[in-house]
């Protein structure tokens, strides 16, 4: 058995357009595919994250989803994390864009920086210096 890598995440929102504007605006994640499935009154929104290697995440929306059950030690998925060129350069678009981001850390073990965020629902999300 092989695995060639993570194809994509599926996160599911709260408020779609809300959702949509930070992952496509704010993060810049580029839309590959958006369908409305009426049956299940919910949004699918596939974005690409970075080149072709970067991954995807599906981004779904449906009626009064249940919460989330606490931060981040909740059993299941604890956060999603992104390679980037530059930790302190994204915090500073981050930033700019109206984004709450924690401290800036160092990884005890790589040495590599890294800090997390939260998307508008609460996920949190992390980047880490590649």
């Amino acid at each position: 058995m092989t695995f060639l890598g993570i194809h994509h995440s599926a996160i599911i929102c709260s408020d779609y357009q809300r959702s949509k504007r930070f992952y496509t605006e704010i993060l810049g994640f580029t839309i590959i595919h958006e369908v409305y499935r009426e049956a299940r009154q919910s949004y699918k929104l596939d974005l690409a994250i970075g080149d072709d290697n970067g991954g995807q995440i599906e981004l779904f929306s449906f009626p009064s989803p249940p919460e989330r059950p606490s931060h981040p030690e909740a059993c299941g998925l604890r956060h999603l994390a992104f390679r980037v060129a530059s930790v302190k350069e994204t915090v500073k678009e981050l930033e700019r864009n109206g984004v709450a981001v924690e401290p800036v850390r160092q990884d005890p073990y790589t040495s590599k920086l890294f800090t997390f965020f939260q998307d508008p629902d609460g996920l949190p999300l992390e980047i880490y210096q590649q």
